[in-house]
């Protein structure tokens, strides 16, 4: 996640702003160039909102109006700050500063504290939900692009040895998304997104939550934009010593997610996976090592 000025200050005080000024706050985090380089009613029309919410937001952070804050996303951004091309000019700094061998053992060690985290109590509880809700559905609608599409296509492979439960809704085509037009109430949508927020993600997951279907979401933030739409949301950690967010985290939710959903189905589930098997082995798909042979 591009971490903008005022990131964390927002996302301490977001659950006490009214509605209005959520919608602020959220597009600052999202859309911290355009804050930088836009001026407020610019800003205030691509967020759908007024221009003194932008206004009162400024205020309830802090600052005497609007303009001071936009100073600081525009400061952050010639400092280098903002954007992908910004972080990359940082891991470059501390690649040639420590070498090769370092920062490849900080991002294991960034990794393994973030894989740890999930283990922790309340995202068990979490997962465990999102495990059961999703099991209930009759089908599971799957939703990712650009760097969350190998999360949502790897879950809905899995679970394609449990029979045509998962759909995935893939934009190669162009066409791929079509799909979510069927899905209904007695479905939902899991659906993947993280900062930088794609915009087709993002508006896909309104339409479906507005046609009543249940979302739980893989994300990165209690104010992500997929936040608010989803029934129950995984919030997952993206910080990286890269210059590109994580997505390992968020895969490994995916993976545990599938686990469970099998588990839950025990003697169906086995069969399911028995008969993925025998089709698969009939169309000689995997080379597998001769049976009664030994390792050499």
């Amino acid at each position: 996640m591009i971490r903008a000025p005022l990131t964390d200050a927002i996302v301490e005080v977001f659950d006490t702003l009214p509605t209005q000024l959520q919608g602020a706050a959220r597009y600052l985090i999202d859309n911290p160039e355009d804050v930088a380089l836009l001026s407020m009613r610019e800003q205030a029309r691509r967020a759908g909102l007024q221009p003194w919410t932008m206004t009162r937001l400024a205020k309830r952070l802090g600052f005497e109006g609007y303009e001071p804050l936009r100073s600081l996303y525009a400061n952050a951004m010639r400092q280098g700050e903002l954007g992908f091309a910004s972080k990359a000019g940082a891991q470059l700094a501390r690649q040639e500063q420590v070498g090769e061998r370092a920062l490849a053992a900080e991002m294991i060690v960034s990794l393994s504290r973030q894989v740890a985290g999930l283990g922790e109590p309340q995202m068990l509880d979490t997962l465990a939900e999102a495990a059961e809700r999703l099991y209930a559905a009759r089908r599971i609608f799957c939703l990712g692009l650009r760097s969350s599409h190998p999360v949502a296509a790897h879950f809905a492979y899995v679970m394609s040895f449990l029979g045509e439960k998962a759909v995935m809704l893939d934009a190669a085509s162009g066409a791929g998304t079509d799909a979510i037009r069927l899905a209904t109430t007695e479905d939902v949508l899991l659906v993947v997104g993280v900062a930088p927020y794609t915009r087709l993600t993002v508006d896909l997951a309104r339409r479906a939550a507005a046609n009543g279907v249940p979302l739980i979401a893989i994300t990165d933030s209690v104010v992500s934009p997929l936040a608010p739409l989803a029934a129950l949301s995984v919030l997952v950690a993206t910080d990286s010593p890269s210059f590109f967010h994580t997505m390992s985290p968020a895969f490994i939710v995916g993976e545990i997610l599938a686990a469970l959903i099998a588990g839950k189905g025990r003697q169906k589930s086995l069969a399911a996976i028995r008969r993925t098997e025998d089709q698969l082995s009939q169309l000689d798909i995997h080379i597998l090592p001769p049976r009664g042979r030994g390792k050499a």
